[in-house]
Parts: structure tokens; sequence; C-alpha cells
């Protein structure tokens, strides 16, 4: 069974709004900010026109489609198992199972005390929001942890987005509970029954998160 221990940010949730231009979160106080995942896309977003060209759009809907279907619901069973929902796996097909089983291991010998899961976060240093997928600790120190799915092994160099989405969740961790978190944890379920975990700094990420945030806010104007 895993302990949760309830952290309050002040608020129960933000209200969000997706458009073509991408997401925003209003604040309690009704600043409206970027999510995490608008403003990092402008990294990929050259590969994944180039990309959508190759295959042409069709293809490119239906191979998005079954990756964000298949990370959604990776993402739900994880959530419904670290909540110690008995019937974790009722209502997923065999493949989604499967993923789940390559990180499950992971989840049980390191995972310790639960804060947070699934809740959304807010910065006003950065004006950046977005959702976590877990505050927990991890191997025995409080972590930022990020839940994956990909369909090969990836290398440092192709998931370095990944940190500085979790380098900006601790940031906006500590501004809602002066609680500052430096461990950041991504868990990747690969296809073919094997798991990947990366553990990284969050002080090795602020700058090119700080960058990025720039580069996105010199493209609105």
């Amino acid at each position: 069974m895993f302990e949760h221990v309830g952290i309050d940010l002040g608020y129960e949730d933000l209200d969000c709004e997706t458009k073509e231009s991408g997401r925003k979160y209003s604040t309690p106080e009704g600043v409206k900010y970027p999510s995490i995942t608008t403003v990092l896309s402008i990294l990929s977003r050259d590969a994944i026109m180039a990309w959508r060209r190759r295959v042409g759009a069709e293809e490119a809907n239906k191979i998005s489609h079954r990756a964000s279907t298949r990370g959604t619901a990776v993402h739900a069973i994880i959530e419904k198992y670290l909540n110690n929902d008995e019937d974790y796996r009722e209502g997923y097909l065999p493949n989604i199972i499967d993923n789940f089983l390559t990180v499950k291991e992971v989840l049980d010998s390191r995972i310790g005390k639960i804060y947070a899961q699934e809740v959304p976060l807010y910065s006003d240093y950065l004006g950046v929001a977005g959702r976590v997928d877990c505050v927990a600790e991890f191997d025995g120190k409080p972590a930022i942890i990020d839940f994956k799915t990909s369909k090969r092994l990836k290398t440092i160099e192709h998931v370095e987005s990944y940190f500085m989405q979790e380098a900006f969740y601790a940031i906006a961790w500590e501004e809602r509970t002066q609680i500052p978190i430096t461990q950041l944890v991504t868990i990747i379920s690969v296809d073919g029954g094997e798991c990947q975990v990366f553990v990284e700094h969050r002080d090795n990420w602020v700058k090119p998160l700080q960058d990025v945030i720039a580069k996105y806010e010199r493209g609105k104007k």
C-alpha cells in the first residue's frame, strides 16, 4: 500500500482551455498562462511538421491518436495503482496492462510517500502552468515524477524536454507550497517489456527551460 500525504496548494483545480494555438490555464487570480507542454512543443515543431509531410496527414493523425490514447491509458492505470485501487486493471486492454507491468517493479520498490497526483501547478516566476503526474518520494528523496511511454528505448538526448518539463513542475511546486524539490525522475514504459528510469537534478535544467520559454514568448510577438 502506498502512503498518501496531502499537501495544500491553496486551490482544488485550475480552469483551462485548449485552442489550436495550445492550452492555457487560469490561475485563481485570473491570470492566463500557457501550458508547459504548449511551450515545449516548439522544440519539436519543425521535426513533427517534416514527419507529417513524409508520412502524410492521414497516417500521421492515426499514429498520433494511437500514441496519445495509449499514453493517457497508461497514465490512468498507474494513477489508479498508486491510489491503492485494487481494481486498477479493470477495463484496460492487454497492451496497456503490459505497458504498466514494465514499470510496476519500479513503482513498488522505489516510490515512497505520495504527495500529489495529477494536480495543476503554475509559476508566476516563469509564467507557465501545467499538470504534474506525480510528486512523491523516490529512493527516499522528494521528487517530481513523470510517466512516459515509448515504442523504443530513448537516449538522454531524446528526453531533454522531459527534464525541462519536470524542472518547471519543481519550481511551480516550490512556489505553491514553499517545499523545495530538486530530484527529477522520468519513468518510461518501453514496448517490448523494458523500463527506463532517468534521474536528473532540477538546477541543471532551469536555464534550458528559461531559454525555451523566452523563445516561445518571442514567437508570439
